[in-house]
């Protein structure tokens, strides 16, 4: 490929060679540090006059950290001249902060949109967003990629009876998602119903719909602390499920997630690469991981080549 350079920020190297290697790319020369005062300093190690550039960063990990050296990547590229900077946001950071939840609160999502377009950036590919309304905080195009198509493959090869499964939504507002993967498995769904007193802490969960004697699927775009997820398995072995799995698209793993998870009934929790899972693999053997990393190298590819994105929203690439 001509004129594109693809350049990876510290959150998560593993994931930006993957991408790499898929494209038959070189990963281009940047030196990220930090000055004894804390300070991020970012040396892009090569030209980009001219270039098509895709900077990778996902929002994991320290996040202020990462997301400040992604703006400098960013307005480094940009005022070397670069023809377009795209960034490849595989976790957007601040994403549950999308709305004035409560009198006084800020809408942090808006901001780093905000943040992303002074930078420089001239479009933003992401996976998942939160609440896909945070594509309307930009004026620049977002594709907000799925993991949906991996999820449905996972499913297939690896849940032998996933014809007798229900897909389950830990919470209401993702009851759209659990829905669409319900239609294309032709399956049922159910929904659980869930009152917070405060963030992070769940007060009391009411199911709706009939789960017994079925394989129970959760699906939700994030796990943090892993609290929501547990009560669910709970929640959903008492009304009668024979086994519980939970598939999330980014497994964040904060606080008491991964001890949490050790002592829940999951047969397994599945999360895809859009933050690095190593470590906690080590900690927790229910974890497994889908790799999505074609997903992100094949919306390079065709943003590159000025070709549609829309054949990911359904399909895996080969």
């Amino acid at each position: 490929m001509p004129n594109i350079v693809l350049f990876s920020g510290s959150s998560h190297q593993d994931l930006s060679q993957k991408v790499a290697d898929r494209l038959g790319l070189e990963l281009g020369k940047v030196v990220t540090k930090k000055f004894s005062n804390q300070e991020t300093s970012v040396e892009i190690g090569e030209s980009v006059r001219g270039e098509d550039v895709y900077i990778v960063q996902s929002g994991c990990g320290e996040i202020n950290d990462n997301l400040m050296e992604l703006l400098i990547m960013i307005n480094a590229c940009k005022i070397a001249s670069s023809s377009r900077v795209t960034a490849v946001i595989p976790c957007f950071p601040y994403a549950r902060q999308d709305k004035k939840d409560k009198s006084r609160a800020p809408i942090s999502a808006k901001l780093v949109a905000n943040m992303l377009s002074v930078a420089g950036a001239d479009h933003i590919i992401t996976m998942d967003l939160h609440a896909s309304q945070i594509q309307g905080f930009f004026d620049i195009p977002v594709d907000n990629l799925y993991a949906e198509p991996a999820v449905l493959q996972w499913i297939r090869e690896n849940i032998p009876e996933w014809k007798n499964c229900i897909i389950v939504s830990p919470d209401a507002g993702g009851a759209k998602r659990v829905t669409s993967i319900a239609d294309r498995l032709n399956v049922e769904f159910a929904l659980i119903h869930k009152e917070r007193k405060k963030a992070n802490e769940v007060d009391r969960m009411v199911l709706v719909g009939d789960v017994k004697d079925r394989i129970a699927i959760l699906v939700d775009d994030m796990a943090d602390t892993c609290g929501t997820i547990c009560h669910a398995a709970d929640k959903l072995l008492s009304a009668g499920a024979t086994k519980v799995y939970a598939i999330l698209t980014h497994g964040i793993f904060s606080g008491p997630a991964i001890s949490r998870i050790n002592n829940a009934a999951f047969e397994a929790v599945v999360v895809t690469n859009t933050i690095p899972q190593e470590d906690k693999m080590k900690h927790c053997s229910k974890i497994q991981v889908i790799d999505i990393s074609m997903i992100l190298a094949e919306a390079i590819r065709r943003t590159h080549n000025g070709e549609s994105v829309s054949y990911l929203f359904s399909h895996v690439p080969l």
